[in-house]
């Protein structure tokens, strides 16, 4: 019972961290380019670290024998990690703020 709790509490943690790490890339688009990094630039990559030990709670938890409910409950955490790395690949190396405006 325990082992399903915590497979479930680390798909939640996944999605959630996820989500972070997308909002926090988002947000890039919208400030000026900065002299020194940001609060952004350290929040990212804890968010990263962070979604790489939920997701391994999340695979040593699931129950293999029904692999199907498990593919599906990363699936949506997947894509948006990498919708967040793909927008920061994009805003690294081909956005200019001055064609935003």
């Amino acid at each position: 019972m325990h082992q399903i709790r915590l497979h479930r509490l680390s798909a939640r943690i996944l999605l959630v961290l996820s989500f972070i790490a997308l909002l926090t890339v988002g947000a890039g688009y919208f400030e000026p380019p900065q002299r020194d990094e940001g609060t952004a630039a350290h929040i990212f990559p804890a968010s990263i670290v962070l979604s790489a030990l939920a997701g391994i709670l999340f695979l040593t938890t699931a129950d293999w024998r029904q692999p199907r409910q498990s593919i599906r409950a990363i699936a949506a955490p997947a894509s948006v990690l990498l919708g967040a790395f793909a927008a920061l690949y994009y805003l690294e190396h081909f956005y200019d703020p001055m064609d935003a405006r």
